[in-house]
């Protein structure tokens, strides 16, 4: 498949977790009957119908789901420059196309979290302060983690989440595993990232995803990208390396399995 073809191919999908994650935290994750904002706290109490942190955790999950279904027989469904990082760190990828990738990546995130702002401009109760955690799906350390972890816990909890995810997409996708169920797989394991830290950083693991939101808002939350660039990249770099060094078949075991399927 031609570079371009797989380029297009990242920026849907990435529009597609941008949109479908951020957006469903935006718009629906504290929906009430009356129409009321998360910030009415009675009305939210009394009515409550959004999603909450597990709808979201669920959302992202499934954004990658779906999307590995679709494009990943175009491109590998990276949606996500960590995981082209690690991806080419484990030799799975070429690193000349790593920068196209992420170009691709950055540029549908952006894009998902335009359309994200004029979606929910459409309310006129919507307004983007730029001074709370979290706000319009942004990712923060310190005052601006939902929780208020400090920095070195978030650099800490991106790190280990990245790679743990990196180990995931390289085991499910590895010759050696049951085919067809690596989407699963994936899509499960980012539910269950976005399950354990949304409290900490609003969680990212996806340096553009972090990027998009962070645009829209500017301020504080577009200073602290720089950590959910950094963080997400080690870890997958890390796993890439871990994996290729300890679990990928050495040659010696490829040839054998090759002969046996000839046959």
């Amino acid at each position: 498949m031609p570079l371009i073809k797989r380029c297009i191919a990242e920026f849907i999908g990435t529009f597609w977790l941008v949109f479908g994650g951020c957006g469903s935290a935006v718009l629906a994750v504290a929906f009430t009957a009356d129409g009321a904002k998360l910030a009415d706290v009675a009305n939210a109490a009394r009515f409550p119908l959004g999603i909450g942190l597990v709808g979201v955790s669920f959302a992202f999950g499934l954004t990658v789901l779906t999307m590995a279904y679709a494009i990943g027989h175009i491109s590998g469904c990276h949606l996500n420059p960590a995981v082209s990082f690690g991806l080419a760190t484990a030799k799975r990828f070429p690193w000349s196309e790593v920068l196209p990738y992420m170009g691709a990546q950055v540029i549908g995130a952006i894009v998902a979290a335009i359309v994200i702002r004029i979606i929910a401009g459409g309310n006129p109760t919507f307004a983007i302060d730029a001074t709370k955690a979290g706000v319009f799906a942004t990712n923060g350390y310190g005052d601006f983690s939902p929780g208020g972890f400090s920095l070195l816990a978030c650099l800490v909890a991106e790190l280990v989440l990245s790679f743990v995810f990196l180990m995931i997409i390289l085991g499910a996708t590895d010759r050696r595993a049951p085919a067809g169920f690596a989407p699963l797989a994936i899509g499960f394991g980012l539910t269950l990232v976005h399950l354990i830290s949304i409290p900490v950083t609003n969680t990212s693991v996806n340096p553009a995803r972090s990027l998009g939101p962070a645009l829209m808002v500017g301020g504080t939350p577009l200073a602290q990208v720089w950590l959910f660039w950094v963080a997400p990249i080690i870890g997958a770099v890390l796993a890439g390396l871990c994996y290729y060094n300890v679990f990928e078949e050495s040659r010696a075991e490829r040839i054998p399995a090759e002969t046996a399927d000839i046959r």
